[in-house]
């Protein structure tokens, strides 16, 4: 059946008034196109071919900005002269270009589309990557960090944002987890790679960590040549789709957004700071700013930390032992998103997934065995790689219009990178090999992340009480803005937990 401009209003005034917990699926009746269409097919075919692709882009996204992790074991520090804080100062400078960028990038890429961003990004960082192999001092390398920090910063809310462009608010959640687990996977198979690789003597005049950032660069360069081919911008180009599973993916987004005024190409700057400067998006930020304290020390310094609980083993042998952990994160990820999905809730989740991870960094702190301490690096990752899918769908659902969401997401990721730049200066070199410093910060973070969601929980639930009742006696106002222009302020918004 046709979608009728009055069930096309049903269906948006129907939105406006739920909970994405409280009711049931979307009815189909309203949304089916011209000829009926399995939405489970067009999801699945969406599945198929847009999820492998941006893992695949992410891993390598995470694999070239960590890999110097795995490079300073293996002769970086010492080719280049690096001393005391080098490493760190050098972690610090992608990460300040990281941060001054990601708006602008995200920005950017609402403006040209995901389709175009995303492949141009990759081969630029895939070029940058290849850069790090090949210089010759230290202050060469923080040039081509700070470079690195541009490409990479729109990378993960444009993925974000892309998937958003797809799927529905209850199953972006586990979309956009099936592409964090590469950041899980990146440190398993960025420590196998970098154990493969440095069994090679050599490629011409490129030895050890030089062939790392080489070799890893090289598959960035040609994902992204094949993205420019691979990659639709949105439903509606995707040479996959029927005419008729276009019309479904379209339509059952607008009937669960506030607005479908907007389209995916427009822009204003109001709406901008309206995604910016909404209390749920700036809480969520703070707990995945919080939780990337985490995540970027153990990325970073895992092969550190390891090398100072196994002092006598190999240095392939100190790579291997990085592995595990990651493959216990991305199991974990994959299974607490998918119950996130299911239940059709995050907020409760990101409350949840934090108290393993505080007594991972306790049992660290409270024993010199070795084998408790590296048993104890395992805690950490059941939790702190779910965070990237929570928080960056709890953004995407709380704000109406595709502009807010963008620079929503955009924001969400920026804190994730202050994050990042707190923790490249979590472990020093004074602090071995108990770092007590980072990992007595990291306890502290996860700690009061558990705090926070539980605040904002509340919180929502709070405030849309107080809108219920304030809307049973409101009286409306043919004068009053609609929800494309006043977003999260509108009397008709509901915050989704």
């Amino acid at each position: 059946m046709s979608v009728t401009n009055d069930d096309h209003k049903q269906s948006i005034q129907y939105s406006e008034e739920r909970n994405d917990h409280d009711v049931p699926p979307l009815d189909r009746e309203d949304l089916a196109p011209a000829v009926s269409v399995d939405e489970a097919r067009m999801r699945l075919k969406m599945d198929i071919f847009l999820i492998p692709l941006v893992s695949l882009i992410y891993l390598l996204a995470f694999i070239d900005r960590s890999n110097i992790g795995n490079a300073a074991i293996a002769g970086l520090l010492k080719d280049l002269d690096m001393h005391g804080f080098d490493l760190n100062i050098s972690l610090s400078i992608f990460f300040i270009s990281y941060i001054l960028f990601e708006i602008p990038a995200n920005l950017l890429c609402k403006w040209i589309g995901p389709g175009w961003f995303l492949p141009a990004a990759i081969l630029g960082f895939g070029v940058l990557t290849i850069c790090t192999g090949l210089v010759q001092s230290f202050s060469a390398l923080c040039g081509v960090r700070f470079v690195l920090g541009i490409f990479e910063a729109g990378i993960m809310p444009a993925l974000v944002y892309f998937l958003s462009r797809w799927y529905t608010h209850s199953e972006l959640t586990f979309r956009v987890s099936l592409f964090i687990i590469s950041a899980s996977l990146a440190g398993a198979f960025g420590g196998l790679l970098a154990s493969a690789i440095l069994s090679i003597p050599h490629l011409g005049s490129l030895h050890s960590w030089r062939l790392i950032f080489v070799i890893e660069g090289l598959a960035s360069c040609l994902l992204g040549i094949v993205c420019f081919f691979a990659l639709p911008d949105r439903p509606e180009t995707a040479v996959w789709l029927s005419l008729e599973e276009k019309q479904l993916a379209k339509s059952r987004l607008e009937a669960e957004r506030y607005t479908t005024q907007e389209s995916d190409g427009e822009f204003s700057w109001a709406k901008v700071r309206l995604g910016i400067f909404n209390p749920v998006v700036l809480t969520t930020t703070v707990i995945f700013l919080l939780n990337s304290i985490t995540v970027y020390g153990v990325s970073f310094f895992l092969p550190t930390i390891v090398k100072t609980i196994f002092p006598d083993k190999s240095v392939r042998v100190q790579q291997l032992l990085t592995v595990p952990p990651y493959f216990v994160g991305a199991i974990a990820c994959a299974l607490t998103s998918f119950w996130s999905w299911k239940s059709q809730r995050r907020g409760i989740f990101m409350i949840f997934c934090a108290p393993l991870t505080v007594v991972g960094y306790v049992m660290f702190l409270a024993t010199t065995n070795q084998h408790v301490r590296y048993g104890a690096t395992f805690l950490p990752f059941l939790g702190i790689f779910t965070y990237g899918a929570l928080t960056n769908s709890h953004v995407a659902a709380n704000v109406a219009s595709d502009t807010a969401r963008s620079a929503a997401i955009a924001v969400n990721v920026m804190g994730c990178n202050i994050g990042g730049l707190v923790s490249a200066w979590a472990y020093v070199p004074s602090d071995s090999p108990n770092y007590r410093i980072g990992n007595g910060l990291n306890l502290a973070a996860q700690a009061a992340m558990i705090f926070i969601a539980t605040g904002l929980y509340s919180w929502i639930e709070r405030d849309n009480g107080r809108r219920d009742r304030e809307q049973a006696v409101w009286q409306e106002d043919p004068d009053t803005p609609n929800m494309e222009t006043l977003d999260w302020k509108h009397p008709n918004f509901r915050w989704r937990k």
